[in-house]
């Protein structure tokens, strides 16, 4: 199934750069960011936020990842009050990307490639809607590419079960308490660090190694 996805990765992300736009982009594979102003942001949720904040701040191109809370109706909510799933938020992270040397659709490439998104509000033992898989598109060109990477995934059945992946507009993003931030970096001896966010960077380090910083 891996090497299934892979093809399917490889074959999307020819047809992206083929049909043009913003993607075509010729990537500048430098370690150290440039130019800021060419900074955008994409918001994904995969389960917990710590996890998500580690497997991005690898990447080469990201600048910065911040933990938080999207796609809910609470107004600054806390993180007790999103564990209740009452809030509708999922915890996310927002990405400030250089679109100069890596794309949207290469970041989604990683999203997918290092979380389950064939599990409802579920990353394995973290249940709950505030534990969704989501892309929070902030322009019609992430939904569109989100939405066309998607249906590429079913249609081709890279996953076995069918993606799950909300795809809606981010409405809002709440920041996170401090202590979230950076969580994995200053807590890597915690146990959940451990035993959950240590074997998804083993995992995005074997299969995502040009990517890295």
């Amino acid at each position: 199934m891996k090497t299934k996805l892979i093809i399917i990765i490889i074959t999307f992300l020819f047809t992206i750069a083929c049909n043009g736009g913003n993607e075509q982009k010729e990537k500048i594979m430098t370690k150290n960011i440039t130019n800021f102003n060419t900074l955008d942001t994409a918001v994904f949720a995969a389960g917990c936020f710590w996890c998500v904040e580690a497997i991005f701040q690898n990447i080469k191109g990201v600048a910065k990842v911040e933990s938080g809370y999207s796609g809910g109706e609470t107004a600054n909510p806390t993180y007790q009050q999103v564990c209740t799933g009452n809030t509708g938020h999922a915890e996310a992270a927002r990405i400030y990307f250089d679109t100069n040397i890596v794309s949207f659709t290469e970041l989604l490439e990683v999203f997918w490639g290092t979380h389950d998104p064939t599990t409802l509000n579920q990353q394995g033992a973290d249940v709950g809607t505030q534990y969704r898989s989501a892309i929070f598109y902030i322009n019609d060109s992430q939904k569109d590419i989100a939405n066309a990477y998607k249906n590429k995934l079913n249609e081709e059945q890279a996953f076995g079960s069918a993606v799950l992946t909300e795809i809606s507009p981010l409405k809002n993003f709440y920041i996170a308490e401090d202590y979230h931030q950076n969580y994995y970096n200053e807590n890597s001896n915690q146990s959940y660090c451990s035993f959950v966010i240590k074997p998804k960077l083993d995992k995005l380090h074997k299969i995502f190694k040009e990517k890295l910083k």
